[in-house]
């Protein structure tokens, strides 16, 4: 493990500030209903949270794309058009086919700054050429190996109705065009996940159905010196990305925390993810029981509770618990280096899904990208039909932006309340619950029925269907929005202050005169009480004049 405490000192202060994301995954023998669900947070402190919609398209042969890198906005070149694609909304296109991804970096050697390709054009270029997963694993390794990858390591989920795959990808530097990469297939009742590490570690080289690989992923190794061990022993994550603090504690440690949820052995893997012992845990698992569209949508609010990574138990909490630490995550007191938890749930979202696909249902119908915006924990995931032909205004790329605050814009919206809970968390995140359990509650109790309508309608009019379920998906975003602004004036109300207004029967109360009634001083916890006293001693306290 020494190697790994080299790496640590080299990288753990650098990593957080690049990638932040996280997938997780269901397949759909382990779900309630059938379906197969991913799920997205899109973490970064520059990006703006919106949906992107682009329509199905026939191009004139000989017609060229422009690529233009996602992170940055910066060209990137021109590729070769196919001749049709495929209509988009967010990361699902019209064929239920969902691709969602984690940076991890790795060998800053194998950037290949010559490529034309990046990891974000890569996902749309998927989701424009490709139908189900497997065709989408085709069309983007070989994109790469025509064009070029100019992106860092990547994990790939890469999903439709019938399965799911996760992908590891990473280029061959400058002076080789193409990449490495290594895809498995999660059985179908089985859950997994990837956060900012590459998840698969020993390589099932002779499962040809469930396993797809670059011919060269073990043999590049060896050329470029990482590895010098038999076939069995190779590690694609410890070969493209050798585990470092960061890669452990603030990147796997997600996973863990999600399949402990539902495996009450995850615990073994303790001393993996604190770095002392290589024991990676499984790239999937079988849970305990069949998980539901809420499940993940919750699975994505995770802060450890209940680990030993409590984000709310420790003095970086405050005295509100709250579960969040601001960047820089690492730092460094008396010449040692110290890095606070990275969980699931983080503030820097830009947005957040779940992918809900189905294969018995026309795919029009099928497709769901449950569409929220900023931290999953204080999002509302809102249905998305894939079929949709316009995307609500609340989440149009065009309604606001990093620097216009709208109030239109739902993104602006749920950061409004977001950042009046990260000051007083504990207080407030109870309101902020009973919100989001009633909005969400009642969109998952009425998807059934709007199931069935337009199932309905597509059978003698797919137009219909389409025109139906771009309306809900509509009105159920801007709805969900407006109420979420009244939650923000209401909590901007109540807790004014640092106090506490009082309540009755639904209403603020009085004091029989038509005057607010005095409020409530709730004050800090007796912990933090007591630590103000251990830090200050005697400063505080209340003696007798000695006069």
């Amino acid at each position: 493990m020494k190697k790994l405490a080299i790496l640590s000192l080299l990288t753990v202060a650098a990593w957080p500030q690049a990638w932040a994301c996280t997938s997780l995954i269901a397949g759909k023998q382990a779900t309630a209903d059938g379906s197969v669900l991913v799920t997205y947070s899109a973490d970064s402190h520059t990006l703006y949270g919106a949906l992107t919609s682009s329509p199905a398209a026939d191009w004139p042969k000989g017609s060229m794309r422009k690529i233009v890198e996602w992170d940055t906005n910066k060209p990137l070149g021109e590729i070769e058009q196919v001749e049709h694609t495929y209509a988009v909304v967010g990361n699902m296109n019209e064929h239920q086919l969902t691709i969602v991804e984690s940076t991890w970096g790795g060998r800053p050697e194998l950037v290949d700054t010559t490529g034309i390709i990046d990891y974000g054009s890569l996902i749309q270029l998927g989701l424009e050429r490709a139908k189900t997963a497997r065709e989408a694993i085709k069309v983007m390794t070989g994109l790469v190996k025509k064009y070029g990858y100019c992106s860092s390591g990547e994990s790939f989920t890469i999903a439709d109705p019938n399965e799911v795959w996760v992908m590891d990808l990473i280029g061959k530097g400058p002076d080789r065009r193409g990449a490495v990469w290594v895809a498995i297939r999660i059985p179908d009742d089985c859950i997994a996940g990837h956060a900012n590490y590459p998840r698969i570690h020993k390589i099932p080289l002779d499962d040809k159905e469930n396993c797809l690989y670059s011919p060269d992923v073990i043999s590049f190794a060896r050329e470029m010196g990482y590895f010098d061990g038999l076939n069995k022993d190779f590690s694609f994550a410890q070969t493209y990305y050798p585990a470092d603090f960061g890669a452990l504690r603030a990147c796997d440690a997600r996973v863990w925390a999600f399949f402990r949820k539902y495996d009450t052995t995850m615990d073994q893997y303790l001393p993996y993810i604190n770095g002392e012992v290589y024991n990676p845990f499984p790239l999937y698992i079988k849970p305990s029981r069949k998980l539901t569209v809420q499940d993940m949508k919750e699975a994505m609010r995770d802060h450890f509770e209940g680990t030993p990574f409590d984000m709310t138990q420790d003095v970086g909490a405050g005295p509100f618990k709250v579960p969040y630490r601001f960047r820089p995550m690492s730092f460094q007191v008396e010449g040692k280096s110290y890095c606070m938890e990275r969980a699931i749930a983080t503030q820097q979202t830009g947005f957040t899904l779940v992918g809900q696909m189905r294969n018995w249902l026309p795919d029009a119908v099928g497709g769901v990208l449950w569409f929220g915006v900023d931290d999953a924990n204080t999002c509302i995931y809102v249905p998305m039909y894939c079929s949709i032909t316009r995307v609500p205004e609340c989440f149009s790329p065009s309604n606001g932006s990093m620097y216009d605050f709208s109030w239109t814009s739902a993104f602006w919206v749920h950061n409004w309340v977001a950042n009046m809970a990260y000051a007083r968390y504990e207080p407030m995140i109870g309101d902020i619950r009973k919100v989001q359990t009633a909005i969400e509650g009642s969109l998952n109790a009425r998807q059934a029925a709007i199931d069935k309508a337009a199932a309905d309608l597509y059978a003698t009019s797919p137009a219909e269907a389409v025109a139906f379920l771009t309306q809900y998906s509509c009105e159920a975003a801007e709805a969900s929005t407006a109420r979420w602004k009244q939650l923000g004036e209401y909590l901007m109300v109540k807790f004014l202050d640092g106090n506490v207004k009082r309540e009755e029967n639904g209403h603020f109360k009085d004091n029989g005169y038509g005057l607010p009634d005095s409020p409530l001083f709730p004050g800090y916890s007796q912990e933090y009480y007591e630590e103000i006293v251990r830090q200050t001693g005697d400063r505080f306290l209340e003696k007798a004049p000695q006069f």
